[in-house]
């Protein structure tokens, strides 16, 4: 009898614990897991992976791909995402940043979104930091971190909007995060250095067309002019 009923105890607390492991789950936001390829997270979105936004292409391809749930006909109208952005790079998911609607959380304290998110993603932590959101520039769009959820290879960050009254929700994989860090600073010091040559040849393009167009009008109304 002491050995079933320590067996199960022994299942019991199996089932707890994979349920806690599952529900602290931070390599994925909802069914968007972090490493998936563009192809399959425009699949499950119900877009085509060419229109994904393409960011920067060198060194490294850096994409991003804007959702919004409330627009597919197969989204809940509880939901209370407004927007998904998803961010690749080479192709790989990286980042997330989720807008919440507005009226959807309006009433909404911090400690009832936090509550809910750390139902799970487990217990948050409150840092004194501020979390960078854009890849199109040199991480330099930031909001402050209200709360924290992470271990060491994902991070999920809530903030509150500074553009309007509601929260946000960033969420990485860091090793992946570094490397696109890394690349679209690259990129942008590519970008910069070879600015002067570009406006040159950019130049040298434009006289072109205007010597050419002035050639043509020249030969048309040449014939035509009486003084």
């Amino acid at each position: 009898m002491i050995s079933i009923r320590s067996l199960g105890i022994s299942i019991s607390w199996a089932v707890l614990s994979a349920s806690l492991i599952y529900a602290q789950d931070l390599s994925r936001y909802r069914e968007f897991q972090f490493g998936m390829n563009l192809p399959a997270i425009a699949k499950q979105v119900g877009l085509e992976a060419s229109e994904a936004k393409v960011i920067h292409r060198r060194p490294a391809l850096i994409q991003e791909v804007n959702w919004q749930p409330q627009l597919s006909l197969t989204s809940s109208q509880a939901d209370p995402v407004r927007a998904i952005f998803f961010s690749f790079y080479d192709g790989e998911l990286f980042r997330i940043v989720v807008n919440y609607d507005r009226y959807k959380t309006e009433g909404l304290t911090t400690e009832d979104v936090v509550e809910a998110i750390s139902a799970q993603y487990g217990t948050a932590t409150r840092p004194a930091a501020e979390i960078i959101f854009s890849s199109s520039q040199v991480y330099n769009d930031s909001e402050v971190v209200i709360a924290r959820w992470e271990d060491s290879q994902y991070s999920f960050n809530l903030f509150r909007s500074s553009y309007q009254p509601t929260f946000g929700m960033i969420g990485f994989s860091k090793r992946l995060d570094a490397l696109a860090r890394a690349a679209i600073a690259e990129a942008i010091r590519l970008d910069e250095q070879e600015a002067p040559q570009r406006e040159t040849e950019r130049q040298k393009k434009q006289n072109e067309e205007n010597r050419t167009a002035q050639e043509k009008a020249r030969l048309v109304n040449k014939p035509k002019f009486r003084p």
